[in-house]
Formats: structure tokens, C-alpha cells, sequence
């Protein structure tokens, strides 16, 4: 229930950014989805700490691995690695770097 307001939260600073860049609509979207799916993933992972506990977050998380038909569907561990979520920004931003200069690599002919 919580997912996609905190999704639609973190997407709209990106996409009104990319307006302002002028990038591709496509990459306008597939770079509000990386970026925004890090902090909600981020914000997800604190809402369960707080109320399990550091100690019960684990026991959690193993019972999602375990029933994968219930609310564990789309879960998998990687997903609570920070390493993941940092990737995703990183991911979001170069998205955001090849549409800004995706406009001066056709002019000058490399593609």
C-alpha cells in the first residue's frame, strides 16, 4: 500500500529535472524508475526495521525468502543491500548523463 505513493515521491524530482534537461522521454522514465525505486526500496527496509526490530528484520526477511507466494513475491535479498541501492542512483544518474549528452554526440558525428 505504502510502495507507490513513496515510488511517485522520489520519480517526480527526477522526471521534472529531466523536463528541464530535455532528455528523451524514455530516458526521462526508465531514470525516474531507478532513482525512485532505490529510496522507496530505502524507505521500505527502515519501515520494517522499526517495527520488527534490528533483531526480527532478518527473521523476516528469511520468511519471505521462505513463502514466495505470499507477500514475499517479489522480494529477493539483494534487495535490501545498500550496495544495490547506491547502484541504482548511480544507474539513474548515468542514464541522466547519456541523455544530456546524447544531442552533442549525433551533432559531432559518432553516431
Amino acid at each position: 500500500m505504502l510502495s507507490i505513493p513513496i515510488f511517485l515521491l522520489f520519480a517526480w524530482p527526477y522526471y521534472e529535472l529531466g523536463k528541464i534537461l530535455s532528455l528523451p522521454v524514455f530516458l526521462i522514465f526508465s531514470g525516474a524508475i531507478f532513482f525512485s525505486l532505490s529510496f522507496m526500496l530505502t524507505m521500505l527496509h527502515g519501515h520494517v526495521t522499526m517495527s520488527l526490530g534490528i533483531l526480527h528484520r532478518n527473521h523476516y526477511y528469511k520468511w519471505l525468502n521462505d513463502h514466495p507466494f505470499t507477500y514475499g513475491l517479489f522480494f529477493h535479498p539483494v534487495m535490501i543491500r545498500t550496495r544495490f541501492r547506491l547502484l541504482l542512483i548511480i544507474i539513474s544518474l548515468l542514464i541522466m548523463l547519456t541523455g544530456v549528452a546524447y544531442p552533442y554526440i549525433t551533432k559531432a558525428g559518432f553516431m
